[in-house]
């Protein structure tokens, strides 16, 4: 088997619950931080799901082109908004789970 000779992209699944009664402000609030997310150079996609059969639970699906990329995007002023406004809205604290991407490759993003 051949060794991969570029750069892994980084993704990361961000998971997410907040309060029955926070539903939609929560939902507005990330929908404005992932529209800001993506124009972002550092930034492939930023993806927001909301679980189907639990509207309280979020994945927040950030593809990101460099490994310095999250780090910018923390230091942006829409994700410091965003961070300091949800902070109240969460049922527990946020988890992630960071992947490499296989495929599509940086392309396919």
């Amino acid at each position: 088997m051949a060794a991969r000779s570029h750069i892994l992209m980084l993704i990361v699944q961000v998971y997410v619950r907040v309060k029955p009664e926070y539903v939609e402000e929560f939902r507005a609030a990330t929908l404005e931080n992932a529209r800001q997310s993506v124009l972002e150079t550092g930034i492939a996609r930023f993806d927001v799901l909301q679980q189907s059969d639990d509207p309280t639970r979020f994945l927040l699906t950030e593809v990101y082109r460099t490994a310095q990329a999250p780090a910018d995007h923390k230091e942006t002023a829409h994700y410091k908004a965003w961070r300091d406004r949800v902070a109240e809205m969460m049922a527990e604290p946020r988890s992630s789970t960071k992947y490499a991407n296989v495929f599509p490759d940086e392309q396919g993003w």
